[in-house]
């Protein structure tokens, strides 16, 4: 058995020196993708660089979406060896692996998170419906003067949706869509607002993701890339604008930012976790199982990630707002972790 697995290793070491001779000098695991499960893997890799003889992990935000693609493009050393996403991955993703020769991939559901709108500490929390969200931003909203059709959105003003929301313009920064937040927020949110409109929620699969996903262009949306610190630094300089990201965001800002509420729910671990806030999502990462045990470390780092003392209900990670998953779902995924278990696609 200890021959067969030291063969194994040894065949997934040349096929990927064939596949990438000029780097396999590369000892570091190479980590990228989502920017809200960077803050949780950054930390898991501190610990692991300080506690282990092996490296400290480099990690690159790159948007859920950016790093799926950068992990799928092939198996050897110029390929990342993990990545984070902010949503599941898509079955169009993971065809793409395969066809890349990216065959066996181990997903890791490591918590859950809350996809909040924030504005400045200096301004009266507003409560915002889904119905209002998406008529705020979407390309194309339901014509106001009534009918079963859509026009270019036409709202400037909050108070133009309805006259109890501020006197104020619609600024509201969001990620691109090369984000899992991004995915993850208008398939929640703007789909939940959506539904609202029963000629919307009556389209054809097509037509319906068209009016629900996309996004208005003429400047009360700005995309403002992957980098979720900078929208906090504009929330806490314009009392004016709003700003869409992960909630562990928010709870490393609270002395600048407070949440806005949506359909009446204030997001916290518990009515996250419960599902009751209303823009609740999961989190993941996915290994490259032909990389473990030629890239040093990997399996020494998804078992940290998933110890107890991580990702438990008094974990570090904790700390700095992961909502863990319930503990039977904790021991099954590390489990299927621990050994390494493929996905076979039917998941998605």
């Amino acid at each position: 058995m200890k021959l067969k697995t030291a063969l194994t290793t040894a065949a997934l070491a040349v096929s990927i020196a064939a596949v990438s001779a000029p780097a396999m000098a590369r000892d570091t695991i190479n980590i990228v993708g989502s920017s809200t499960v960077y803050p949780f893997a950054t930390v898991v890799a501190e610990r692991f660089g300080r506690n282990t003889d092996f490296p400290t992990p480099k990690l690159e935000s790159t948007g859920s979406g950016g790093g799926l693609q950068l992990f799928c493009q092939g198996v050897g050393t110029q390929h990342p060896d993990i990545t984070n996403s902010s949503r599941r991955m898509k079955k169009s993703e993971f065809d793409s692996c395969q066809a890349n020769g990216v065959k066996d991939i181990t997903e890791v559901r490591i918590g859950a998170d809350g996809i909040v709108i924030a504005q400045s500490n200096e301004t009266d929390k507003m409560n915002l419906s889904l119905e209002q969200v998406y008529l705020a931003l979407a390309k194309s909203v339901p014509d106001p003067k009534g009918g079963d059709k859509l026009i270019a959105n036409p709202y400037m003003k909050w108070s133009d949706i309805d006259s109890s929301l501020p006197n104020m313009a619609i600024n509201v920064m969001g990620p691109p869509p090369t984000s899992g937040t991004r995915d993850a927020f208008v398939e929640i949110a703007m789909e939940g607002g959506c539904k609202g409109f029963s000629f919307i929620k009556a389209m054809e699969e097509d037509a319906f993701k068209t009016a629900c996903h996309s996004m208005r262009e003429d400047g009360p949306f700005v995309e403002a890339g992957e980098n979720d610190n900078l929208i906090v630094q504009r929330l806490a300089q314009d009392k004016s604008t709003l700003g869409i990201f992960g909630y562990s965001f928010l709870m490393e800002n609270e002395s600048q930012i407070h949440a806005v509420t949506v359909d009446g729910v204030t997001p916290t671990p518990e009515t996250i976790s419960s599902e009751e806030y209303p823009v609740a999502r999961s989190l993941f990462f996915y290994v490259k199982n032909a990389h473990v045990g030629v890239i040093p470390g990997i399996q020494e780092y998804v078992s940290e990630f998933t110890s107890e003392g991580a990702w438990g209900d008094n974990g570090y990670l904790v700390e700095v707002g992961l909502i863990p998953n319930l503990r039977e779902t904790r021991m099954t995924v590390a489990k299927a972790v621990k050994e390494l278990q493929p996905m076979t696609g039917n998941e998605l």
